[in-house]
């Protein structure tokens, strides 16, 4: 059974730095695709970062020079450094992971910026 599992969120002031790891776990398959999107209360979930099908890494609007996506191809883990944060981050960070024509989700890890 593939396993998501994210970590490294936590409290940080504004203008402040957080790094967010994501492990893939229990596949047969090599991952292709791993990414991350949050969701803040009374919103909707949106894309932060992602890797496309071509290699290439995608941002969203809102995080473009502050957010840096990586990965680690031999520890199926994908990292995501976030620079300048703003009060405005704060939301549960999601990663995702697409295994041959499915797509898992890990269970989110909170990321508070004070003012």
């Amino acid at each position: 059974q593939v396993q998501v599992v994210e970590s490294g969120g936590g409290l940080a002031q504004a203008g402040g730095t957080l790094r967010l790891s994501c492990a893939v776990s229990g596949s047969m398959f090599r991952v292709t695709i791993m990414g991350w999107h949050r969701q803040a209360p009374g919103n909707q979930r949106e894309l932060v970062a992602t890797y496309t099908v071509n290699g290439t890494a995608l941002y969203g609007e809102s995080v473009k020079g502050r957010f840096t996506i990586s990965r680690d191809y031999a520890k199926d883990t994908v990292y995501l450094q976030m620079n300048n944060l703003k009060p405005e981050d704060t939301a549960v960070y999601y990663c995702t992971a697409k295994v041959l024509f499915s797509h898992y989700w890990g269970q989110g890890t909170q990321v508070t910026v004070s003012s």
